[in-house]
Order: C-alpha cells, then structure tokens, then sequence
C-alpha cells in the first residue's frame, strides 16, 4: 500500500513563505498525477495545483503566481512553496496521487498538515 506522508505545515504570518513537502513511500514514477488540495473548516475540499509526469504544471486561480507545485523524483517527494500567503489560505493541506492500473484508477491520499495563516 503507498503512503503519502505530508510535512512542513504550521502557523505563519500574513504575507509570509511555506514549503509543504510529500514523500511518497513508492516511486513517484508511478504516479501520472500527483497534486495538493485543501480543505478549510466548514468547505469542500478544493484543488490547489496538480504536476503531472511530464513535468507540466496547472494552478488554481486563487493561488496563481503565489504557490509552485514541483516534484523531486530522486527523493520521491512533491513540493509546494506557498507564497505571499493570505488569511484565507488557512486549511488542511492534502496532498494526493493517483496512477491508472489498465482502466482502473489507484488514488491515494496523506492524512493532511495544517496551515494557518495569522493577519
């Protein structure tokens, strides 16, 4: 079974940097998409950017120009450096990755790291 282990959360001020990190307990080479998402108190769950194996990137446009998704593959690990951070980009932080096995998707999940962002 693969775990995504989620690190790098915490409590931050307005304006201020974050670097969430993933490790993966597999080979990231597996993955065809990995991506973050996250969930603040009383809403869905939302997708904050996806990195896919070629590299290419997609954002959402709350955070664009503010976070960068990237991955290490060498250290099987997935990043996302959280910029100019705001109030609202207060949530639980998850981080996912599917791959696709014939025509059936494998879609695993880490248990999620705070972020708190203070004005």
């Amino acid at each position: 079974q693969v775990q995504l282990v989620e690190s790098g959360g915490g409590l931050v001020q307005a304006g201020g940097s974050l670097r969430l990190s993933c490790a993966a307990s597999a080979s990231i080479f597996d993955f065809n998409v990995m991506g973050w998402y996250r969930q603040a108190p009383g809403k869905q769950r939302e997708l904050v950017a996806t990195i896919i194996n070629s590299g290419r990137t997609n954002t959402a446009d709350p955070v664009k120009g503010r976070f960068t998704i990237s991955r290490d593959n060498a250290k099987n690990t997935m990043y996302l450096q959280m910029n100019s951070l705001k109030p609202e980009d207060t949530a639980v932080y998850y981080c996912n990755a599917d791959s696709f096995t014939g025509p059936y998707l494998n879609t695993y999940w880490g248990q999620g790291t705070q972020v708190t962002v203070s004005s």
